[in-house]
């Protein structure tokens, strides 16, 4: 398989009290994926999947994923958010092995979508400040990604909330490219397909023309042959986890 890639450019200090690793410990429910609800203020639960590392304690900080799924993933579709995307790749991987947490929350019934400041990229965001709130999370090491819808949501959350992520990894989505002076200083690793015929290529070429322009280092691998599906490609590749790891929130 070929590969295209544009030139690339607290916790508190001191003691962890035990009473504070008591309330962290690994949750009752154990590890791997675990099916969870998210009760909001307003009394709606809001149901959503959570990848807990096996090798995980409340010794040390973990690293977290956002995933954003796809548009035939959301309420109703014939597949749950962990069937397609990073779920699979998590077991590819080997699950026990895993080093990060993973966040699958679940878009609503067909128009909604991702865009930042709509209801469900909104409750994505609770969803992750509860997950950090019962577990230790690395607040400098979160990351977002997302594929096709979840690639638009990718853009349009790291361009409303760019200081909020370490890294973000788009897949096969489109973004705005006024907003590149805005994500330029993130770190992004995006991919896209050269025979998508649902997302255009184009769109994610627009976007590292455009971070680039504005001054960014974008890491992007277009690749050849490939249509819609440049997710398993991207999720699969064990280098994108390795290079996740490296990136801290400045």
């Amino acid at each position: 398989m070929m590969h295209y890639q544009v030139p690339s450019v607290v916790a508190c200090a001191g003691v962890f009290f035990l009473a504070g690793a008591a309330a962290l410990q690994a949750p009752k429910e154990g590890h791997g994926f675990v099916d969870k609800v998210f009760k909001a203020a307003d009394g709606s639960e809001h149901k959503y999947t959570l990848f807990v590392p096996y090798s995980y304690s409340a010794e040390k900080p973990y690293p977290l994923i956002l995933f954003l799924h796809g548009a035939g993933e959301r309420e109703g579709g014939a597949k749950t958010p962990v069937q397609v995307g990073i779920g699979p790749a998590i077991k590819k991987y080997g699950e026990k092995d895993f080093p990060f947490f993973v966040v699958f929350p679940r878009c609503g019934r067909p128009p909604r979508n991702w865009n930042a400041d709509g209801p469900d990229a909104q409750m994505a965001l609770k969803i992750l400040e509860h997950v950090e709130k019962d577990y230790r999370i690395d607040p400098d090491r979160i990351y977002l990604t997302g594929l096709s819808m979840g690639g638009h949501g990718t853009w349009s959350l790291a361009a409303r909330y760019p200081s909020r992520w370490a890294a973000i990894v788009p897949i096969c989505g489109s973004g705005n490219p006024k907003d590149a002076p805005k994500i330029k200083d993130l770190p992004c690793w995006c991919f896209h397909g050269d025979a998508d015929k649902a997302v255009p290529v184009q769109r994610s070429r627009d976007m590292i023309e455009a971070i680039q322009q504005a001054g960014g280092k974008p890491r992007y691998t277009e690749l050849p042959g490939v249509g819609h599906n440049s997710w398993d490609h991207a999720y699969q590749n064990r280098e994108l986890y390795t290079w996740l790891l490296q990136q801290k929130r400045k």
